[in-house]
């Protein structure tokens, strides 16, 4: 089985979205996983709103800590804004520059959900043949 990795500071938004799309529609022989270098109490509300509109429910989900594990698991790693609190993963890492959607207005957390809607697809149908 392979993994990928989504990472930003409090796994309460941009990661949690990403891993979510990728469940959606990767195939089934590679799993998403989702931490967070200092996580939240709880994903982000506009967040877990937004990603209702797309049929996709977050709100049982749980902001975790990055573990070691985690990061020597990862076949591919993504981090998003988390700068200087970034893991080391031992495999490739692609940065996506993305806004916090912490506290932004619903309209501004719909494209920034699109935008990693977009990537996600992107990386599925351009990384996941180099990752397996």
């Amino acid at each position: 089985m392979k993994y990928v990795l989504f990472v930003c500071n409090h796994n309460a938004g941009r990661s949690q979205m990403a891993q979510a799309f990728f469940e959606r529609d990767a195939p089934p022989d590679v799993r998403a996983e989702s931490a967070g270098s200092e996580p939240g109490r709880a994903v982000w509300p506009e967040v877990i709103e937004v990603m209702r509109e797309v049929g996709i429910d977050l709100s049982d989900r749980r902001p975790k800590k990055l573990l070691r594990e985690m990061q020597l698991r990862a076949d591919l790693a993504v981090t998003m804004g988390c700068g200087d609190a970034c893991p080391y993963v031992p495999t490739t890492v692609e940065e996506w520059d993305i806004p916090d959607p912490a506290g932004r207005p619903i309209e501004e957390v719909r494209a920034i959900r699109d935008e990693i809607a977009a990537r996600v697809g992107v990386l599925i149908d351009t990384k996941l043949d180099v990752t397996r």
